[in-house]
């Protein structure tokens, strides 16, 4: 299988070929090697691969012989490094799978490898000091979003269609945005953070992937979602596979749009023109579409302090441990500014503010609960501008506190993380691109809880109506001489 024919090929159909016997199982994966050589020196999204101990039989597992990457932090795979993006943790080896490895395996993935991420996916650029810096394939100047910018920049120049990320504030969602793909934020407690911990980032983080095909996204997530044993909480499980989702008509929907984020940031004129162009699709579509007013159940400022207090603790507590498993001093030679400045604040945090900042989470997802009885969906842009060149996100950190870099976060991309705390799903959809370069844009849906059925629904409407399998960046694979 030539490179040229596999990155031609969804997940779901690489997964039937192997199955039919068209081609080996091993051709897939040699073909993602061949595509790392090609791409990777000029975008730096994969940090290592290795020989592959995974045997997939056809037709044995949906996803059976598809090549595929995991993030460097919050998925362990047995024997092999989970660094978190930092010097502080470099060398760490996982002893055992994850319950998520473990579902992965059980999917018939072929894991060979894993993708940067910014130190401890404390950020929304993925631009680490351990790494350096990935680069977004449609422009090697701009920033391939974060933290899962390893993961959206190897699926946006083919070397997977699909790959593991996660999300606290973004994280899939922001690269999705910038490298052009489908990103889908789930439910909190629809996958499972085990066996090590119950909740990551006090239950703002969730793992998902990102893909070039909508349903390749909702295969996957099938396979990753449903409760393990001792898990604190879990999802209700959506009463067909989310594979069958994708092709279901999702009836006419009542959307609601935010043009402009929680906190006076505002959206600039060419995010601006892509969502009044998606409006116009949405409803040629039968969809009903509105503005709206959501009331967020905090004011911005508080918000932002709430949410700089639950990260910063949950940071410290980790660069602790880390610190005392390796033997490794916690300053400037293991850690980077934003991540040492969060450390230090999380330390000065008390116990009644972090359960203040916890009453805060709880009223954001009351609030717009709330909303999501009035509307089925929410839209709004992913980000508030196309993606920003390489060092906008960093620039001046040194000077900032742990609030200080929560905030910049929050002002770069102010309408993912609501979401989060809400523990709502979300996702973006590469429905448009910037008119004038031709940059990705993505826009962003939201559901209430445990409605992604809703929203993958959407999702392959928006696919059919408005395809982007047919955009494809400047460095990729398939382009790429003798591939």
């Amino acid at each position: 299988m030539k490179v040229s024919e596999y990155v031609s090929f969804d997940a779901v159909g690489l997964a039937e070929l192997v199955a039919r016997g068209e081609v080996h199982p091993a051709e897939p994966e040699a073909a993602a090697r061949e595509a790392v050589q090609a791409v990777d020196p000029r975008i730096n999204a994969v940090v290592e691969t290795w020989a592959s101990d995974d045997e997939p039989v056809p037709g044995s597992a949906p996803l059976a012989g598809v090549p595929f990457l995991i993030k460097d932090i919050a998925v362990a795979m047995a024997g092999r490094r989970m660094e978190l993006g930092s010097r502080l943790a470099a060398g760490n080896v996982a002893g055992s799978d994850s319950s998520l490895m473990l579902r992965f395996r059980r999917a018939g993935l072929v894991t060979f490898g894993r993708t940067a991420t910014p130190e401890m996916a404390y950020g929304i650029s993925t631009e680490s000091a351990l790494y350096g810096a990935t680069r977004n394939p449609w422009d090697l100047e701009r920033s391939a979003g974060g933290s899962s910018g390893g993961a959206a920049a190897a699926v946006a120049a083919g070397v997977v269609p699909v790959a593991h990320g996660t999300d606290a504030a973004g994280s899939l969602r922001v690269p999705a945005a910038c490298n052009g793909l489908f990103g889908i934020k789930p439910t909190r407690g629809r996958v499972s953070m085990g066996p090590g911990v119950d909740e990551v980032f006090s239950g703002l983080a969730v793992h998902g992937c990102v893909s070039r095909a909508v349903r390749d996204s909702a295969v996957l997530l099938d396979r990753m979602r449903g409760p393990e044993p001792g898990d604190p909480y879990f999802a209700q499980q959506p009463s067909r596979p989310y594979a069958e989702e994708v092709t279901r008509h999702p009836g006419s929907l009542r959307i609601g749009v935010l043009a402009q984020a929680w906190g006076g940031r505002r959206t600039t004129a060419p995010v601006a023109d892509a969502l009044s162009r998606t409006v116009r699709l949405l409803e040629s579509l039968g969809h009903q579409v509105e503005e709206a007013e959501v009331d967020l159940g905090a004011d911005w400022e508080e918000f932002v302090l709430a949410n700089a207090r639950i990260m910063t603790v949950n940071l410290a507590t980790l660069v602790d441990e880390l610190a005392a498993a390796f033997g490794r001093p916690i300053d400037s030679s293991t850690l980077e500014p934003a991540t040492l400045a969060g450390h230090h604040y999380g330390q000065r945090v008390g116990g009644a503010q972090f359960l203040t900042a916890l009453a805060m989470r709880n009223r954001v997802a009351r609030s717009l609960a709330r909303y999501f009885d009035a509307y089925d969906i929410l839209l709004t842009p992913t980000l508030p501008e196309p993606p920003l060149p390489l060092g906008t996100h960093t620039e001046g950190v040194e000077t900032l506190d742990g609030l200080g870099w929560i905030e910049r976060i929050n002002d770069l991309s102010p309408f993912t993380m609501p979401f989060n705390v809400a523990g709502t799903p979300a996702m973006s959809v590469p429905v448009t691109a910037d008119a004038g370069t031709g940059l990705p844009i993505g826009m962003q849906f939201a559901a209430g809880c445990g409605r992604e059925s809703r929203l993958f629904r959407l999702a392959g409407q928006l696919e059919q109506a408005s395809p982007w399998s047919g955009r494809t960046p400047t460095i990729w694979a398939g382009n790429h001489p003798g591939c």
